[in-house]
């Protein structure tokens, strides 16, 4: 294998390698035989092997070249030739030397020398040099973190790999936006340059005024990686403006994928070499584009994350009442009344279904209250076994029962000066509501065993997924405690008649446990979302919480699917004919009314619209009554 040997002023001399179809010489550090001497241009010449014979041509007319001390322009090169490339020395011969090259510690900012092949093949110098790059590369993938920094990184390796000099990342315009949208047909795609790098490792001015367009959008639109010779030359681009503009030489360009869609492309060039590139170098460039396309394809949806977070955060501040999220109608009805009667002391009774989140409007009643200093204290009646809930309520003393042994307070006595908070209060046994109704008169109870009063300054707000007047009708409740309970109140709508407060919760929720959980997921896919809107929810809001936990925990991906949460097409809801699903919602919005007229009838179908008849026909058709007021209502004391 022919070799240049290049005797500096001082030190020992240095090896270069001649087996590429071109090897280009000059002072840029993207030439084979980089030279740092006196007269030295920046591309000064090149050495072409035609398949007899290597030939020395100028590439820089100013600068000057002889062979054996006769000035030349252009020459054939043989044994023994001794060159003078401007001020440094050099010789050729036409067989390989066992020895390597040295590098001088000041001989840091040249590339590295390529080792000598004894097989006289050159292959395993260029590839091994390409794995190296490589694994360099990997290595300022984890130690980096700008995605800028890692192009302009990539961009100086492929560049110092290919002897190029200069070298582009270019995107189609819009392709980081991940909206799946398809291009209009005979609409052109904007090229934006996204990083470019020059030999000296320098960003370039007048990027776009350095590129052939027409053979970036000939990758583009082919998805494949190509090697152009000869721009000027070429037939299928020599008569490219672009091309003609700039008097392109060699070019090489592959293409960035993301997700089988081709986002953009890799291009470097070389304008002052003619077939400069090789095959294996453009398989190392396609290698190159795909690292290049999981790094922007991972900044991409980094950043389309980072804005659906911000677009979330600025939803929320709009549509969060302190810990409470919505902005449906029937969210912003219970808002209204929950500011009204925080800053009273009147009793308030919540309604929904299991799941809505009663317990957190109970405490949002509690901090807007002149009580917000004091205790807020809950308790589950239906929690607590019948022989305790006594003691729990009330307190006992020491000795009531068997294993009292200390007297203790109940919640009455711990919430005093606060808000006591009976959940489940459809739960309580009746003998216990008459103990309780008599609590809530007189502000006074007695403790399991005692007979000494005790006075308790609280506030009461209960909470029931059941229909209370259903249960009062069946004797399963009592009538005055119920009224004594429900001075106002507030139904909460359920998750599937919210609207779009179901995926601002959902993102909400997703964003809080993602850190608690440490899970790798970022968001919701498109289709996880549609699935989230199509199922009916019937647990509600806690029901939706424990699915993206569970989905959290077990997902390994950064989106989840409907199949994380459990929502195949299998659960969606089904399709009712028309006049089937015109009746539910005139039932439900029937029952939503007469719900906020506190059960009056008569004003309902006034409200309405309807004859009074009307109402009773849907409350005697309600089989399965819903937690607001339905069917079977005791007589209504507005009702004539």
């Amino acid at each position: 294998m022919p070799t240049l040997k290049h005797f500096p002023a001082q030190g020992a001399p240095t090896l270069y390698a001649v087996h590429k179809p071109v090897t280009t010489i000059g002072r840029a550090l993207g030439n084979d035989v980089s030279l740092k001497a006196d007269g030295v241009a920046e591309h000064h010449a090149q050495i072409v092997f035609d398949g007899r014979d290597f030939i020395l041509e100028e590439i820089d007319r100013v600068a000057e070249i002889a062979i054996n001390q006769k000035r030349k322009r252009r020459a054939r090169l043989v044994h023994g030739d001794r060159l003078l490339i401007g001020a440094a020395e050099l010789g050729f011969s036409m067989f390989a030397e066992l020895t390597k090259r040295t590098r001088s510690n000041d001989d840091d900012d040249e590339p590295a020398a390529r080792p000598i092949d004894k097989t006289g093949t050159g292959q395993v110098s260029s590839e091994l040099a390409g794995v190296r790059k490589l694994f360099s590369f990997s290595e300022k993938l984890i130690n980096r973190k700008n995605v800028d920094d890692l192009l302009e990184a990539m961009l100086d390796d492929v560049i110092e790999l290919t002897n190029a000099q200069k070298g582009f990342l270019i995107l189609v315009e819009g392709a980081d936006n991940f909206s799946g949208e398809s291009d209009k047909p005979g609409q052109e795609k904007k090229l934006v340059v996204r990083a470019s790098r020059n030999v000296r490792k320098e960003g370039i001015s007048d990027a776009g005024g350095a590129i052939s367009d027409s053979i970036v959008r000939q990758v583009i639109a082919s998805g494949r990686p190509l090697i152009v010779s000869d721009a000027l030359a070429d037939t299928t681009f020599g008569k490219s403006e672009s091309v003609i503009a700039m008097k392109l030489s060699s070019v090489m360009c592959a293409p960035l994928v993301s997700q089988g869609q081709v986002i953009g492309a890799l291009y470097v060039g070389n304008d002052k070499v003619k077939s400069l590139f090789e095959r294996t170098q453009l398989e190392l460039l396609a290698i190159f584009a795909s690292q290049a396309s999981l790094i922007l394809q991972n900044a991409m949806l980094l950043n389309a994350l980072r804005a659906d977070k911000a677009k979330l955060e600025a939803e929320l501040k709009d549509k969060r009442f302190g810990e409470i999220i919505g902005a449906c109608p029937g969210m912003l009805e219970v808002f209204r009344k929950l500011q009204k009667v925080a800053a009273t002391d009147i009793s308030v009774l919540i309604t929904g279904e299991t799941g809505t989140g009663k317990e957190l409007i109970a405490r949002e009643i509690h901090r807007r209250s002149p009580r917000a200093e004091g205790p807020f204290v809950t308790i589950n009646c239906g929690a607590i076994p019948e022989s305790l809930i006594e003691s729990e309520l009330f307190g006992h003393v020491k000795g009531a029962f068997t294993g009292a042994i200390a007297s203790r307070p109940g919640k009455f006595q711990v919430a005093d000066k606060g808000t006591l908070f009976l959940d489940e209060i459809g739960e309580l046994p009746l003998n216990l509501q008459v103990k309780l109704l008599r609590a809530l008169q007189e502000r006074v109870v007695f403790r399991v065993g005692d007979s000494k009063p005790e006075k308790v300054d609280i506030r009461i707000v209960a909470a029931t997924n059941r229909n209370l007047e259903e249960e009062i009708r069946n004797n399963n409740f009592r009538e005055d405690l119920y009224y004594r309970l429900n001075v106002v109140n507030i139904w909460l709508p359920p998750l599937r008649d919210r609207g779009e407060d179901l995926a601002i919760i959902a993102k909400a929720l997703l964003t809080k446990y993602a850190d608690e959980l440490a899970s790798p997921v970022k968001g919701f896919s498109p289709a996880a979302l549609a699935s989230l809107r199509k199922y009916a929810w019937p647990g509600n809001i806690r029901q939706l919480e424990n699915r993206i936990k569970k989905a959290l925990v077990l997902c390994d991906q950064t989106l989840l699917s409907p199949e994380d949460l459990d929502l195949g097409a299998s659960a969606e809801n089904q399709i009712l004919p028309l006049e089937k699903a015109k009746e539910d919602f005139q039932r439900r919005y029937v029952l939503e009314v007469l719900e906020r007229n506190n059960g009056n009838r008569t004003q309902t179908a006034r409200d309405l619209g309807v004859d009074p008849r009307t109402i009773f026909r849907y409350l005697e058709k309600e089989q399965n009554p819903m937690p607001s007021a339905a069917g079977g209502l005791p007589k209504d004391p507005h009702d004539p």
